[in-house]
Order: structure tokens, then C-alpha cells, then sequence
């Protein structure tokens, strides 16, 4: 069974995108979320993935799945198309039988994601730096999954505290998410470890998530300026 979740078109004059993100084919088995009070440290100083100095399309705030859960992720897809680490880590290539998608571990258990990319840069294992090239915006589905116009998945978890897995040693709660569907990624393993990004600060601007999926405002921490989602902002550093 496929899901297709297609969140709104994102218009300004010069350059209208949209994208989307949707789920692919369920696989058995069960992640237990860990009790109450179980938390990751505290949250590092992100960056947002692209360079500073350009303008962003974001089509909102959202649940991995678009539709239901915590929501963990945002889409963007910035002028220049180049998707890059907002923070030190060592990335992960997580295979799939379509192709790969890249995770980053930036330490006390935060894990970034990167969905839809295409022309990955980075390896498995590479120790990358803030602005370190990932690859390009796009509409790659390697695990499952439906996009419409090229922009990159940005999505937030944690692996250390808030989940543990019904056997002793469950490689997903670790964070091995090879052959893994979209479908159970955006849902079964979201809810366990996937981190709300409302009130996050990235790259200077805080997040915070609207009544409804595909919304919610960016907030420019300096002077309080606040851009609607979906929508366009700047991002000078």
C-alpha cells in the first residue's frame, strides 16, 4: 500500500517550487517509546542545510508523513539547490533498494535527515563539517515515497533516550535505517524518535509549527521579523 501526501505549492514572482513528502511499503515490526522525561541533550546550535547568503523556499512545518504524528520535519529548497550540513557530524548513507539517503550524527544522540536528495557527496562514515556539500535538491524516492519539485526532506530525531526497541539489540532504534520504507520511517520509527522542531532554532530562525500540517511561521531570532509558511526568507548566517 502507497501514501501520497503532497503539501502546497510555494509561488513568488521569478520562481515558482513546490514539494512534497509522502510514504512507501510498511514492514513488521515494533519500536517502544521509553518513558516520559527521556530526553536527548541540550539542543545543539544548528545551522540551516544551504549556505548562508541566498533566499529559501519552505513549504512548512509537517509530520514526516504529512498527515499524522510529531511534526519533525521541514522542507526546503534553497536558490542555489545545494543541500549542506547545518553542524558537524559524521553522515550515514542509508541504502535502499531505489538508491540512498543521507542521515547526519551530530553527537548526544541528534541525528539530522536528508530525503529526496540527488547527486549525494558525501560516503558512509565521512566526518563532515557545518557547510560540508551533501548533495543537490530533488525529487529522489529511494525508499519509497513521492515528491513533486526538487527541494530536500529536512528532518530531526534522536537516538539516545527515546526509544528502545523490542529486542535486545534492534539496529533501527540505533539508528540503521538501511531497507527501511518510507512508510514505517515516517511513521513507526517518527513516532519513537523523531523531535518536534517547533520552537528549534536553526541557522537563526526559530520554527514553530501551525494548527495544521504544512504551516506554522519562521521567526528571525535577531529582530523578531516573522515569515507565514509556506513561504520565502533569507538566510545570511
Amino acid at each position: 500500500m502507497t501514501n501520497t501526501r503532497v503539501n502546497p505549492t510555494i509561488q513568488r514572482p521569478r520562481r515558482p517550487r513546490t514539494a512534497a513528502a509522502a510514504a512507501g511499503v510498511v514492514f513488521a515490526a515494533t519500536l517502544v517509546v521509553a518513558p516520559a522525561g527521556a530526553e536527548a541533550a541540550e539542543f545543539p546550535v544548528f545551522g540551516l542545510p544551504f549556505a548562508a547568503g541566498q533566499q529559501t523556499g519552505s513549504a512548512g512545518i509537517h509530520s514526516d508523513d504529512g498527515n499524522n504524528g510529531v511534526k519533525n520535519a521541514i522542507d526546503f529548497n534553497p536558490d542555489d539547490g545545494i543541500v549542506r550540513a547545518p553542524l558537524a557530524g559524521t553522515a550515514h548513507l542509508q541504502h535502499c533498494s531505489a538508491g540512498d539517503w543521507v542521515t547526519i550524527d551530530h553527537g548526544d544522540g541528534w541525528r539530522t535527515g536528508y530525503y529526496h536528495m540527488e547527486n549525494i557527496k558525501v560516503t558512509d562514515g565521512q566526518q563532515v563539517e557545518a557547510g560540508t556539500e551533501l548533495g543537490h535538491i530533488g525529487n529522489a524516492l529511494p525508499c519509497g515515497g513521492n515528491s513533486t519539485g526538487a527541494h530536500v526532506h529536512f528532518t530531526l530525531w534522536t537516538l539516545s533516550g527515546t526509544a528502545v526497541s523490542t529486542t535486545a539489540a534492534d539496529p533501527i532504534a540505533a539508528g540503521n535505517w538501511d531497507g527501511v520504507s518510507y512508510e514505517r520511517l515516517s511513521g513507526e520509527v517518527a513516532d519513537a524518535l523523531g523531535v518536534a522542531v517547533d520552537g528549534k532554532v536553526f541557522g537563526g530562525w526559530r520554527f514553530n509549527e501551525g494548527p495544521n500540517q504544512y504551516g506554522g511561521t519562521a521567526t528571525r531570532v535577531s529582530d523578531g521579523f516573522q515569515v507565514t509558511l509556506p513561504g520565502w526568507f533569507r538566510y545570511d548566517g
